[in-house]
């Protein structure tokens, strides 16, 4: 009896560490599943996080998996040309439950290189993401931020009823430190809306945590970008 159950412990610790193999190597190559954490309470509204240009290799799955052990949602904006090489990448920020936007497909100055070709920007960005996730955006960020009545006409034409610009930039494209990013971070209230990049900053990844703590104590959580009059976004619960 002694011999079956010396067996049958061992059987056991060897199955134990076959699922704690499994769970290292998820974790190493794609976003870690967790239960939902949301903030408890938003007595001072929510704020939009946004992070332009993915997916990324060296990013993507970091922040999803940093965001979603801090019970939060973000809105990303697709580069469409990043999305047709990494669609698996695209396909885990939905399954995340993540947000999806368009950010054109090859990143130009959309006010300075006419039509048809701005409108084509959008239009192969939007076709892109809809065959690979089934789902149609109705968010769009210019690149730059820049933007006019022509591409406000041909993003609507497109089915996209909201223009997201932002009024906080978190400065990571320019070399900003965990730190700074994290500071910046700190100027959003109710309604704001803080530009970040899926772009491989480690340091954009790192700061996650930091700004989601710093969130909660201000009584502001992660909220949703929606659209209002006039392709104006607007934050609300998710």
């Amino acid at each position: 009896m002694f011999r079956k159950l010396r067996a049958t412990t061992a059987a056991l610790a060897a199955a134990l560490l076959l699922v704690a193999g499994a769970a290292t190597a998820a974790s190493a190559d794609g976003p870690q599943t967790r239960g939902d954490r949301p903030f408890a309470s938003c007595p001072n509204g929510y704020v939009g996080l946004t992070y332009d240009d993915g997916p990324n290799p060296s990013s993507t799955y970091a922040l999803l998996n940093a965001l979603q052990a801090g019970g939060a949602r973000a809105t990303f904006f697709i580069w469409g040309q990043h999305a047709q090489q990494y669609p698996d990448l695209l396909r885990a920020e939905v399954s995340a439950g993540m947000w999806i936007g368009n950010h054109t497909w090859s990143h130009p100055h959309l006010t300075q290189i006419g039509e048809p070709n701005a409108y084509n920007e959008i239009a192969q960005t939007q076709n892109v993401i809809q065959q690979i996730t089934g789902q149609t955006p109705t968010l769009f960020r210019p690149p730059y931020g820049e933007t006019s009545a022509q591409v406000r006409s041909d993003a609507q034409r497109l089915g996209l009823t909201a223009e997201v610009l932002w009024n906080v930039d978190s400065q990571d494209w320019n070399g900003a430190s965990t730190a700074q990013i994290v500071q910046a971070a700190s100027r959003m209230q109710n309604g704001s809306i803080i530009l970040m990049h899926d772009g491989g900053y480690q340091t954009t990844v790192a700061a996650v945590p930091q700004i989601l703590s710093g969130l909660a104590s201000r009584g502001l959580c992660p909220g949703r970008i929606v659209s209002g009059a006039n392709m104006q976004p607007v934050v609300t619960a998710p």
